[in-house]
């Protein structure tokens, strides 16, 4: 399809910069193009839009403070070169957006944190072990395994979007912010962000009303929310991801769906793992592995039925997938309705409730 076709007009003004407190105080736009039109309703509303037995399904991914500020040096002469961990490579080396990727070259030496403080936890250094494309580097770290982990956790701060980014600095409180009640699985560098949503009231008011949750695992990647750039869906790329959800929660899933009731996907996330990992009957099983899903109109879903996600980026992966759930014209009218009606979008925004234009599996 055309990426054209998923593009459009949103004003400044309406990307949200903060979340909300507390959580659940966000809107929440509900979408079911069998029911007809729209409602404005509010996050709190949640447990009243589903039935007893559905399920929601959360993603429990933890977002590492994958945004390092680094001194690119080489023979003797630095330079500042900001870095967005993208995917673990392996024990030593990730894959990372630069900033400028012009400033580097095969071999140059990165030093983290070494201004900022004096401790050896505090300090780390690499080597650009390679250029990728669309400036994207490989880092080879001095350090290893779990204390790497300790070291980017030190010097690396919360991997806001670049919507975000661009416009202030993340600050201690981001590494809260940006993190769902659910985060368990460290690996993530971007957070599901329909997950941050969720507190302790509303959590409490989906158990009281039957609702069942369950947890699977996506660790989420930078290029999900990159815009395609092709020209037609069919020459872009999906980032790959890393994925999981165990036997125990697949056949819990399963019987929701064998009884009739809804399985609902919190996020994009979960929807992409649910739907990489089920087979072609709809049926679940454990499953571990990387998914580079890439859902677009057209797609049969075979697991969800519904969604909870948050307002997406036009001519972005995500946009599509929406589209592919509830039809585009419902999006499209949908999208519209909300930047006219003043709904905050993308991360620290508010949500939709997206029911599928057919039925699923």
């Amino acid at each position: 399809m055309r990426t054209d076709l998923f593009d459009f007009e949103l004003p400044e003004e309406r990307i949200a910069l903060y979340p909300l407190e507390p959580r659940d105080a966000a809107r929440l736009l509900v979408v079911d193009p069998r029911a007809g039109g729209l409602r404005d309703l509010g996050v709190r509303d949640l447990p009243d839009l589903l039935e007893p037995g559905d399920a929601l399904v959360f993603n429990d991914t933890r977002v590492i403070p994958a945004a390092l500020d680094g001194v690119r040096v080489r023979e003797g002469v630095t330079a500042k070169v900001a870095f967005n961990l993208i995917k673990r490579v392996d024990g030593t080396r990730w894959r990372a957006f630069a900033r400028p990727a012009k400033r580097l070259e095969v071999g140059d030496r990165v030093r983290f944190g070494h201004a900022n403080t004096s401790c050896l936890l505090g300090a780390l250094d690499a080597t650009v072990a390679s250029r990728l494309d669309a400036g994207e580097v490989e880092l080879a770290f001095d350090l290893t395994g779990d204390e790497l982990d300790r070291a980017i956790a030190a010097v690396g701060e919360m991997p806001l979007p670049p919507y975000i980014a661009l416009k202030r600095p993340p600050g201690e409180a981001d590494r809260q912010s940006y993190q769902t009640m659910f985060a368990a699985k460290d690996g993530a560098v971007a957070a599901p962000t329909a997950g941050l949503h969720f507190t302790e009231r509303l959590i409490a008011a989906i158990d009281a009303r039957g609702i069942e949750r369950h947890t699977v695992t996506l660790h989420v990647g930078a290029g999900t929310f990159l815009p395609v750039k092709a020209e037609d869906t069919a020459g872009h790329q999906m980032h790959s991801e890393l994925g999981s959800i165990d036997a125990t929660t697949a056949a819990a899933l399963n019987a929701v769906r064998a009884r009739g009731n809804r399985v609902v996907a919190v996020g994009t996330t979960s929807l992409r793992t649910l739907e990489s990992a089920a087979a072609d009957d709809g049926r679940l099983g454990a499953w571990a592995g990387e998914t580079s899903i890439f859902i677009t109109p057209g797609y049969r879903f075979r697991v969800t039925g519904a969604l909870m996600t948050n307002f997406h980026l036009p001519r972005s992966t995500l946009f599509m997938l929406v589209s592919a759930l509830s039809g585009l014209e419902t999006m499209q009218a949908a999208y519209a309705h909300a930047i006219q009606h003043g709904y905050r979008f993308y991360s620290y925004g508010d949500a939709c409730l997206l029911f599928p234009a057919a039925e699923t599996g």
